[in-house]
């Protein structure tokens, strides 16, 4: 008979764990925390093609958190063996699916129901929206039991995922709400790139330790991939913000934050950047930080309202994990 054995939080697997489990937990939001109705004044005066640029970049974030939260972090736990990290990861599905919940909340407060509908089937019929989700999707459900190269190229899918793909979509609801426009909708999203920071890093931390445990062989192997992937998943999401944002004249200015995320993605890795520094628009900047958001308590739940007291992840911690793990030059 097998003995089972129960997870003990008592006896710490790493020194960064429980660090990241007080994290994730006490950043614990939900959607009807935030009143959304105030931005109907504000979609009211958005022509359509804003209207329809908005709905469709949530309609892509929403099938991202899906996969991530149906498939990406179950199937990593799945192989994970430490349960205090298994734990971690499963807390970061619930709240991918919180996510993906809160972008429909948004839809059937501002939107019709036709609208909803037309968005959820560009979803299905967007090519570079489908592209990626198959290419995260596949690698999550090639993992191997025993195999550490088919882990450590699911977990770096979803650091790409976490720290990559969602900020094109991102972009607009940080764009408008730094102009005062939308602003309870752009809450939401920078309550969830709080989330994805944590998720990232984390995910981020166990990528590298896996990579440790491979050998000279497979670590050549991994080499080749995370480069090769990075630059299909870019040149497939420059089409996709094209797709998105030439109506409205922001593409330029989305195609350099993207750039600007793949770095921190392949930073999260304990990798060097790849693309140039290049100036990244200061509004839709401010929103990928985790500082505090300062609001009227009665107006807006802001990311500074919380159940308890939250300290944002600051750059010295992500300094502090990274030291956690032995760090091998991959490039």
């Amino acid at each position: 008979m097998n003995r089972f054995e129960a997870v003990n939080w008592n006896a710490p697997e790493t020194d960064y764990t429980e660090l990241l489990w007080t994290q994730n937990t006490t950043q614990f939001w939900l959607d009807t925390e935030i009143p959304i109705s105030k931005d109907l004044k504000t979609w009211s005066k958005m022509n359509i093609n804003e209207q329809l640029t908005y709905m469709r970049v949530l309609g892509g974030l929403t099938l991202l958190d899906t996969e991530q939260g149906n498939v990406g972090m179950p199937m990593i736990a799945q192989f994970v063996q430490e349960k205090q990290k298994k734990a971690i990861l499963i807390f970061q599905a619930a709240m991918e699916e919180i996510h993906a919940k809160s972008y429909s909340t948004i839809f059937t407060t501002v939107a019709s129901a036709e609208m909803i509908n037309e968005t959820f089937e560009w979803v299905k019929d967007n090519k570079q929206l489908q592209y990626k989700t198959s290419i995260i999707d596949g690698l999550y459900r090639d993992i191997k039991p025993g195999d550490g190269l088919s882990l450590y190229k699911a977990m770096v899918a979803s650091v790409f995922l976490e720290s990559f793909l969602f900020y094109s979509g991102f972009f607009y609801p940080l764009y408008l709400a730094g102009q005062g426009k939308m602003v309870a909708s752009g809450e939401i999203i920078k309550l969830i790139i709080r989330d994805e920071s944590v998720h990232g890093v984390f995910v981020g931390l166990l990528a590298q330790e896996v990579y440790n445990s491979l050998s000279i062989v497979e670590k050549q192997s991994a080499n080749e991939f995370v480069p090769a992937l990075l630059d299909d998943l870019y040149h497939n999401e420059l089409e996709y913000s094209e797709k998105l944002y030439d109506e409205i004249g922001l593409t330029h200015e989305v195609k350099k934050y993207i750039r600007y995320n793949g770095n921190k993605a392949m930073m999260n890795l304990g990798l060097e950047p790849v693309f140039p520094e290049e100036e990244v628009n200061p509004v839709v900047l401010n929103g990928i930080r985790t500082e505090t958001s300062t609001h009227d308590f009665f107006s807006t739940k802001g990311n500074g309202y919380q159940k308890g007291k939250v300290e944002p992840l600051q750059d010295k911690d992500f300094t502090f994990l990274n030291d956690r793990v032995k760090q091998s030059q991959i490039f």
